[in-house]
């Protein structure tokens, strides 16, 4: 259960961190510190909501939900994503606001909090590193994020300082929020290949039925449907065509399966003579008599 408990220090340290932040970019007048603060507020409510949600995912099957609690890490990892979403679109629009009309700012304040704000989320990402859940990476993401984030302000604070090119603070949060913005798509893009049930995309029905089609005594396989609970852990039902209906079999295609990362399937073994209700099946189903008679 570590990388939960981790979540849970990363949500905290992110909220009183956010804070402090606001009180900082206020200070010092800096709108790349103010919009990293919203961004972060985003990140801690997205974490918070993550960290409940990942507590339930890890729960097994019940009554209610048969197939366990898996897709509850997705639903957190949904929620995170489009609170960023809006986020950076807010930290966009306040920056054009700023080109527009610039600010002066303190830009020593500025140094100072951008090396203070990569140093805790240095701390935070390497914290959060292990997840394998979409939902932890999509948390990761934002730990790495943020340490970007702030080296961008640190640097740009440094060359404010030394030249007079005030218009670079807005410039950065703009960066910083395209950059958040684009990854964010890509994170949804994931999640609803999962809730369209689309298949994993580390398996192919081909290479499954091929390798199945290989083990002695299985003369066809079809009706294949693979699906995944979270991108990692995948389900699937099949029909097998088999004579041999024995525990062994049984255990033959199950160890073959586990190899593609499905851990739940459901066999449904026919004898050859049998007629499958399906009427894709039936045409299948006559190829492989025709060419099981050629063998002999």
């Amino acid at each position: 259960m570590k990388p939960e408990k981790n979540i849970l220090i990363a949500f905290i340290l992110n909220l009183t961190f956010s804070i402090f932040e606001f009180a900082g970019g206020t200070l010092t007048g800096s709108v790349a510190i103010i919009s990293d603060a919203v961004h972060d507020i985003g990140d801690a409510l997205g974490i918070g909501i993550s960290y409940f949600l990942e507590r339930k995912s890890k729960k097994g099957p019940d009554e209610v939900y048969t197939y366990g609690y898996t897709r509850f890490s997705v639903m957190g990892s949904l929620i995170t994503t489009v609170i960023l979403l809006f986020g950076s679109l807010a930290v966009v629009y306040n920056a054009v606001i700023r080109i527009l009309k610039p600010v002066a700012i303190d830009y020593s304040g500025m140094i100072l909090f951008a090396i203070i704000g990569a140093g805790v989320n240095f701390f935070a990402a390497i914290l959060t590193k292990d997840g394998h859940s979409l939902n932890q990476k999509a948390i990761n993401l934002h730990m790495l994020e943020d340490v970007l984030g702030w080296v961008v302000v640190l640097v740009g604070a440094i060359v404010m300082r030394f030249a007079d090119f005030p218009v670079l603070d807005p410039i950065m949060s703009i960066g910083v929020s395209v950059f958040i913005f684009i990854n964010a798509i890509k994170n949804l893009r994931n999640i609803e290949h999962l809730f369209l049930e689309k298949i994993p995309s580390n398996v192919q029905i081909q290479e499954i039925k091929q390798q199945l089609c290989e083990i002695d005594g299985i003369l066809d396989v079809h009706h294949i449907h693979v699906w995944s609970s979270d991108g990692y852990n995948h389900y699937a039902t099949m029909h097998i065509v088999t004579e041999d209906e024995s525990r062994e079999m049984k255990e033959k295609i199950r160890k073959e399966l586990e190899e593609h990362n499905i851990v739940h399937v459901t066999l449904e073994l026919e004898k050859s003579d049998e007629h499958c209700h399906y009427e894709h099946c039936q045409v299948e189903h006559r190829e492989t008599h025709t060419h099981h008679h050629h063998h002999h």
